[in-house]
């Protein structure tokens, strides 16, 4: 103890003896020096720009989509990338940075131009419609699809590809479309007859595309397909680059589908069509009970943002 006082002591001389021999530039003034003193002064350091100041990085929650702080920026604007692979996006002057702090780097200017987040004043149609409630309210990810899909492609595909293929395969056995509703009960009859008329052409597609009659079934627990069509279904899934791959899987989430997202890869439907599809039975039951508002009509629009923005993405990457 007495010797870590001691210790303690020494350094506290140390530290006023040095205080002594340093000053300010106001101090090293010839006003303010007295004559006969030799001092040491230092002078102020020279200022460095630190990364803050050279680009933006969105921050980690943005994933996960919880509103963050409020940011605004007066102008975005797009630049090819310094190394000639690719587009950046500029906020004011700073670069625009991925939630692990990595640049932004997109594979076309106009997916460029549709990405930067909704804190600035450009006339980019995607920052108009929202820059109001983030200026109110702080950021809000599940504004900025595009933003979102851009900083999954490019972070978590690379690491997690053989995972994002292998849970796309293991539901696809209880496929959207492979499901059927019984067509000997009253209750769904009529969900029969219009699966009958809108589903029925997507899997005479399957067998065209990939060779192989997909199996239908009623069960909820589902059925087998056939293994060649299933290694077909997944070398396609391989054989796709990072972006086509974070479509893919945005889709098929949002459609409980992966027929679906294939069919729109490989341009036999549109966006509107989907919906129309992935809403088929649902559609059935509010044409019979009714809307439930809040409800429905919040499920369909989430719906549309989810489906549209994960087209957009593919077409334009």
């Amino acid at each position: 103890m007495a010797t870590t006082l001691a210790a303690r002591r020494l350094l506290l001389q140390r530290f006023a003896a040095g205080r002594r021999l340093l000053g300010t530039a106001a101090e090293a003034s010839p006003a303010g020096k007295e004559a006969g003193e030799d001092a040491i002064y230092v002078g102020k350091p020279v200022s460095v720009a630190t990364r803050d100041e050279t680009s933006v990085a969105m921050p980690m929650s943005f994933m996960t989509g919880s509103v963050v702080g409020k940011r605004f920026y007066r102008d975005a604007t797009v630049r090819r990338a310094d190394d000639g692979n690719g587009w950046t996006v500029m906020l004011d002057y700073r670069t625009l940075k991925t939630p692990a702090k990595r640049q932004l780097k997109l594979h076309s200017r106009t997916l460029a131009m549709a990405s930067p987040p909704s804190g600035s004043t450009s006339n980019l149609a995607i920052n108009k419609t929202v820059r109001m409630e983030m200026e109110q309210d702080g950021i809000r990810p599940f504004t900025m699809p595009l933003m979102k899909l851009a900083c999954t492609a490019l972070e978590r595909v690379p690491l997690t590809r053989a995972k994002i293929i292998n849970n796309l395969m293991q539901r696809f056995h209880q496929d959207l479309v492979f499901c059927r509703s019984p067509a000997d009960d009253e209750l769904t009859k009529g969900v029969y007859e219009k699966q009958k008329e809108k589903i029925d052409p997507i899997l005479d597609w399957v067998n065209t595309e990939f060779g192989v009659k997909p199996v239908v079934y009623t069960s909820f627990l589902g059925g087998k397909q056939d293994e060649r069509l299933a290694k077909a279904v997944e070398t396609v899934l391989k054989d796709a680059n990072d972006r086509e791959l974070a479509s893919i899987d945005a889709m098929a989430s949002a459609a409980h589908s992966l027929v679906i997202p294939l069919a729109i890869l490989r341009g036999r439907l549109g966006v509107e069509e989907s919906i129309e599809l992935i809403r088929l039975e649902e559609d059935h039951q509010v044409d019979k009970w009714g809307l439930v508002e809040g409800g429905h009509d919040v499920d369909i629009a989430d719906l549309k943002v989810q489906m549209s923005s994960a087209v957009v993405f593919l077409h334009l990457s």
